[in-house]
């Protein structure tokens, strides 16, 4: 297991452990309270998401990594194209799981169906921490390839970044991926976000 990797789980524990001993409840009805819905937003209410990473690779072709989100409730839908692979889309589906005092905590257990130049199924699991304008979030999911099982492959992805302003955020980034070759096991580099609107 790569630095990233490992990292990623043992950030994903550490929040489940704060998140479960943030309040004298027992672990079931700390996350039974956990399992909420935005404040006035109905449970019938869906929201989504778009987002477009791009990738400057050096000695290779640059590529656009694009996703769509769409969550409801406790229901959490997602496509990817370009993630886990070049040429290679996936569609998932998860159950949100949120709390938040001071701190704002984010699970989602996910399965997903790859297919394209990979093929397989995931599962996979992506969580947030965020406090004031600190936020980090990771995401990982291991590929099961259905071609040759030697092919499968760890992924993932991890992110802190601070927002100076509300419409930007900007820090570092980890990355495994199998979507290029590269001298190193784990990328890293830098991140900046833009939002428009909501």
């Amino acid at each position: 297991m790569t630095c990233n990797v490992a990292l990623f789980w043992v950030a994903c524990l550490a929040i489940i452990c704060f998140a479960l001993l943030a309040e004298p409840r027992s672990a079931r009805e700390a996350i039974a309270a956990s399992i909420t819905i935005p404040p006035g937003q109905p449970a019938t209410d869906w929201s989504f998401a778009a987002s477009v990473y791009t990738y400057i690779v050096p000695d290779s072709h640059n590529y656009a990594q694009p996703t769509l989100k769409a969550d409801r409730g406790w229901l959490h839908l997602e496509a990817r194209y370009n993630y886990e692979a070049l040429e290679t889309g996936s569609l998932w589906v998860g159950y949100n799981f949120s709390a938040s005092n001071k701190l704002s905590l984010n699970i989602t257990p996910m399965l997903g169906g790859v297919f394209g130049k990979t093929t397989g199924v995931a599962p996979g699991l992506r969580g947030s921490l965020s406090w004031w304008r600190l936020y980090f979030y990771g995401e990982g999911e291991f590929v099961i390839t259905t071609d040759k099982r030697s092919d499968s492959f760890l992924y993932g992805w991890s992110e802190l970044t601070v927002s100076p302003f509300d419409w930007l955020r900007a820090g570092l980034v980890l990355q495994r991926t199998k979507a290029y070759q590269s001298d190193f096991n784990v990328q890293r580099g830098f991140l900046v976000g833009v939002n428009y609107k909501k």
